[in-house]
């Protein structure tokens, strides 16, 4: 078992398969809990600290830019603190991955929020016209890069990644390094502050720029009346939790949404399943948080489809006592195929209309009432004067709630 919590949590962090024999469950055993580990093969091929000259070519790198940005991944999620002072030395803009969320906090000024395809005009902007990109603990991947040719076309790019398998597997860096990004960081940190080179950094006119940007194209969306934005929804819950709340999601246009309108701040404030895009990730994700964060508002903004997949797990957060808030953004659709459908399929419906086709006007299923079956408390509201009370009450509430959101 300890072998297998330090596979799990060593190298690029994964799961890891326990597997117990029947007869040996059976059998009366004492523990030893501090045997040593004997993984000779496994610790030999983990990546060594990175060496200075490499850390002393990218700080080269950097003082050459004039238009850097750091391109920041869910393998930085160990090195919140050290990426933070390694922008305060150098004043390099950051941009994160929808896995990166919360690494670097999105309300900070050199903060651009997310890239990509769901990410802001002014972090894409800001990628297309760097001349050094610093990618750290990310992949390269589709949803980011799209057209990988033209992705950072104008840049050096610096890769630092603890998994080979990713150094140039999409994109070839002009400088790689397997290394811990965390090591990397700290080493990359003492060289500055062991010097007064990063004193000669002058960004003031690219962040300018990029401020530019942001004032001309802000995220935004469109209201119709009365009837719930579901991005006017995840303001509101930001603005009464202080962005301070740890965020589950599913998979889905909810998850984009989530990841556009809400604050995060620290790393793993933000829980969800991008890589592998598993719907029904937000629940069970929302429970285990909550047990992990004892007095910290733990909530699932979940979609209806996403939610659906796991809902029987409304049976434990409320047997545990699990203060879980599932905040549903209810549109009666697998939104996210929908839209897919809607710009590349005519419009042609293939079962991602989730209500009840015989009385459309009902919704359906009733997750009001099915979480009621589960004592878990549950309310509906269909109008936008109602969301701040609602996502109030949810929050004030002790134990588990749900809120289903009714939006276009």
């Amino acid at each position: 078992i300890q072998e297998a919590f330090f596979l799990a949590s060593s190298g690029r962090p994964g799961p890891v398969l326990v597997d117990i024999p029947k007869d040996i469950q059976q059998q009366m055993a004492v523990p030893v809990w501090d045997a040593p580990m004997s993984l000779p093969g496994y610790i030999a091929r983990l990546p060594k600290p990175p060496a200075t000259e490499l850390l002393e070519q990218v700080l080269r790198l950097v003082g050459e830019a004039r238009r850097p940005i750091l391109y920041v991944g869910g393998g930085c999620s160990a090195s919140g603190e050290e990426l933070r002072r390694f922008v305060e030395l150098t004043g390099i803009p950051v941009t994160t991955t929808l896995m990166g969320l919360g690494n670097f906090p999105s309300d900070d000024p050199l903060s651009l929020r997310m890239l990509g395809m769901h990410g802001t005009v002014y972090a894409n902007y800001a990628v297309d016209k760097a001349d050094l990109l610093l990618a750290f603990g990310v992949r390269f991947d589709d949803r980011v890069t799209g057209k990988i040719e033209a992705f950072a076309s104008r840049s050096k790019i610096v890769h630092i990644d603890i998994d080979p398998a990713e150094i140039g597997k999409n994109k070839q860096p002009h400088v790689s390094i397997c290394a811990d990004v965390k090591l990397a960081l700290q080493g990359l940190n003492a060289l500055l502050s062991g010097s007064k080179a990063h004193k000669s950094f002058d960004f003031a006119s690219w962040h300018e720029e990029l401020e530019q940007q942001k004032r001309e194209f802000p995220l935004g969306y469109k209201t119709f009346g009365e009837a719930i934005p579901p991005q006017y929804a995840i303001q509101v819950l930001d603005e009464l939790t202080k962005g301070e709340a740890i965020i589950a999601t599913g998979v889905g246009q909810h998850q984009m949404w989530a990841a556009q309108y809400y604050t995060y701040k620290r790393p793993r404030q933000w829980l969800s399943s991008a890589g592998l895009g598993a719907m029904g990730f937000g629940l069970p994700a929302a429970a285990g948080a909550a047990v992990a964060n004892p007095g910290v508002t733990v909530v699932d903004i979940d979609g209806d489809g996403s939610f659906l997949m796991n809902i029987q797990e409304l049976a434990l957060i409320r047997i545990e006592n699990l203060p879980v808030k599932v905040m549903i953004l209810n549109n009666q659709h697998l939104g996210m195929v929908v839209q897919l459908e809607d710009r590349f399929y005519k419009a042609n419906r293939a079962h991602t209309y989730l209500g009840n086709p015989e009385n459309e006007s009902e919704i359906y299923p009733d997750f009001v009432t099915i979480a009621k079956g589960f004592n878990v408390p549950a309310v509906r509201v269909t109008k936008r004067s109602e969301v701040r009370a609602a996502i109030k009450k949810m929050l004030e509430t002790p134990g588990p709630y749900l809120l289903d959101i009714i939006v276009p």
